[in-house]
């Protein structure tokens, strides 16, 4: 491979390990304010102790994500020089902004919020929470912003030296694409971490240890599971699809293996692209449905791959279009899941329902996987472009860095992961099999 392509598949590499960390600790630290406030409302020290058993998973997890995140900022210096020189104008602004102020909060309050209980009153220590929450949701949306940035450049204009400057830093940071790209992130990062509670809450009354806070992290977590699951169908999903129709095209006919253009378009259910003969082999489609979804219409056209220059569409179509169906049946399956849970839950039969259980159990991979599904999409979705319509991926990495370079740091970095990787599974781990009890105690709990 080039030196272009051990770039690509480095930064993707790093990107996704990355992603499996913060996405859990976004969605955490939404759950544990609730967790705070129920105890508050309740009087419950159950749910005070089970916030600070969540609270530990939290803190491993931001460190790790801390750590795993580093070298993706210094990729932008390395392997994409010539992104960096032509578009740090914009894109510095929100990485700046991401680290004195999002990631400067969290961590703050973060330590206020596991060492500090007893100096903090009640109030005092959920306020530490929200903190943690707003710094992490925070820091999202700078991260966000500037990859929206990427797939929909606003407020930006050319210098005579032909980079990128801001020219509106209002419209660059609310930019349309980032607002809807934002909320149907953080519904996922809610669907991972609640189905990660979820797993945990029905291994405690499989096994019969920590009965009652495996109840509250049912409850917390299918419930909060099901309302961010059908946040991710509608609206979030809707309308961020309806920005892939409007603004990238291409994008979306290769997501949905459409080649010819015409109205009335199907959506394609299951099916095999073929790119080579520009037909989608073996499909089941829903008539109409694509229309309606992209345009709001089910007589509108939608514009298939034949009629773009070979040089706008993505470049790895199958990928794309698999990685699509990947993350979309998995939310309709986590919807089905949830809602199947729920209706358990409300009959007061879920707690007893050990097949249940299994599935709740076994079901937290799942989330991850769609997620990851989710950030190839978006990301070759905007192929073959850096910053869509502007600056070509081709144009982007750094001339002077090999490819053999490239290669050999992807192994260092593949043996220092898969050290992390495990370090991380036996803290958790650890965490796990204490439960919730143990978290009071290191917690400095009530």
């Amino acid at each position: 491979m080039d030196a272009l392509t051990w770039g690509r598949f480095q930064f993707g590499f790093l990107a996704t390990y990355h992603y499996i960390f913060p996405q859990l600790t976004m969605g955490l630290a939404l759950l544990i304010v609730v967790l705070k406030i129920l105890a508050l409302r309740k009087g419950d020290d159950a749910y005070n102790r089970a916030a600070q058993f969540w609270a530990r998973i939290f803190a491993i997890n931001f460190v790790v994500g801390v750590v795993t995140g580093i070298p993706l900022e210094f990729q932008f210096g390395t392997n994409w020089a010539r992104f960096s020189t032509y578009s740090g104008g914009v894109i510095g602004l929100t990485l700046a902004l991401e680290g004195l102020f999002a990631f400067f909060a969290e961590s703050a309050f973060l330590g206020l919020f596991l060492f500090g209980e007893k100096r903090l009153s009640a109030k005092g220590h959920l306020f530490a929470a929200v903190m943690v929450f707003l710094g992490a949701w925070l820091s999202g949306y700078f991260i966000i912003a500037t990859n929206a940035f990427m797939q929909y450049p606003v407020g930006y204009r050319m210098t005579s030296e032909n980079t990128l400057q801001l020219a509106d830093m209002w419209l660059y940071l609310f930019n349309p694409w980032a607002i809807w790209q934002y909320l149907h992130n953080m519904n996922a990062s809610v669907v991972t971490a609640s189905f990660v509670m979820s797993a945990v809450g029905a291994f405690y009354l499989l096994s019969n240890r920590f009965e009652k806070q495996g109840k509250i992290f049912l409850k917390v977590g299918v419930i909060s599971g099901f309302i961010s699951c059908v946040g991710l169908l509608f609206p979030t999903g809707d309308f961020h699809g309806k920005m892939v129709a409007k603004y990238q095209p291409a994008a979306l006919a290769a997501m949905e293996g459409k080649f010819e253009t015409g109205d009335k378009a199907e959506l394609a259910i299951i099916g095999q692209p073929d790119v080579v003969n520009r037909r989608l082999e073996n499909p089941i489609y829903v008539p109409y449905v694509l229309s309606y979804l992209a345009y709001g219409s089910f007589g509108a056209v939608v514009k298939g791959l034949n009629d773009f220059p070979e040089d706008e569409i993505p470049d790895n179509i199958e990928l794309l279009y698999y990685a699509y169906h990947i993350m979309v049946g998995l939310g309709t399956i986590f919807i089905l899941l949830m809602l199947i849970s729920g209706i358990k839950l409300w009959r007061n039969t879920l707690f007893q329902s050990r097949a249940m259980l299994w599935i709740l159990m076994c079901a937290f991979p799942f989330p991850y996987i769609a997620n990851s599904m989710g950030w190839l999409v978006a990301e070759l979705g905007r192929q073959p472009w850096l910053i869509y319509g502007l600056f070509r991926t081709s144009e982007g990495n750094s001339e002077l860095v090999s490819g053999g370079n490239i290669a050999f740091s992807s192994l260092g970095f593949m043996g220092m992961y898969l050290v992390i990787g495990v370090l991380f599974l036996y803290l958790i781990g650890k965490v796990i099999a204490k439960g919730p009890e143990e978290a009071m105690i290191i917690g400095g709990g009530a």
